[in-house]
């Protein structure tokens, strides 16, 4: 069965780091880009991260120099290390995969078929 779960949020200090980690099972990661996304509170889902199976990545504005995504294809893993985190990073923060790389670089949920359920992130002093 095809699953994503996001794990590795929680309550995080302004300015310290949190690695997030996507894992997949029930099919092969390999071939797929992959994607996180975030809702804030009372905000609308936003792109965050990408990359794509041949490791192309794209960030949003808001994070870029921030934060770094990765893939670990044979632990059928995605992780996106967030540095230097702000109240403003508050969010669930889900992953989810694309069949489809046509708006991969935009971050765009267009392309992006299949979602975890997310992972709650705090940034609060």
């Amino acid at each position: 069965q095809l699953q994503l779960v996001e794990s590795g949020g929680g309550l995080v200090q302004p300015g310290e780091s949190r690695r997030l980690s996507c894992a997949g099972s029930g099919f092969f990661l390999n071939p797929y880009s992959i994607g996180w996304f975030r809702r804030p509170p009372g905000k609308e889902r936003e792109g965050v991260s990408a990359i794509k199976a041949r490791n192309d990545t794209y960030y949003a504005d808001s994070v870029k120099a921030r934060f770094t995504i990765s893939r670990a294809n044979a632990r059928m893993t995605v992780d996106l290390l967030m540095n230097n985190l702000k109240p403003e990073d508050t969010a669930v923060y889900f992953c989810a995969i694309a069949y489809y790389d046509s708006y991969v670089e935009r971050i765009s949920e267009a392309c992006f078929h299949y979602w975890g359920q997310g992972t709650q992130v705090t940034v609060s002093s």
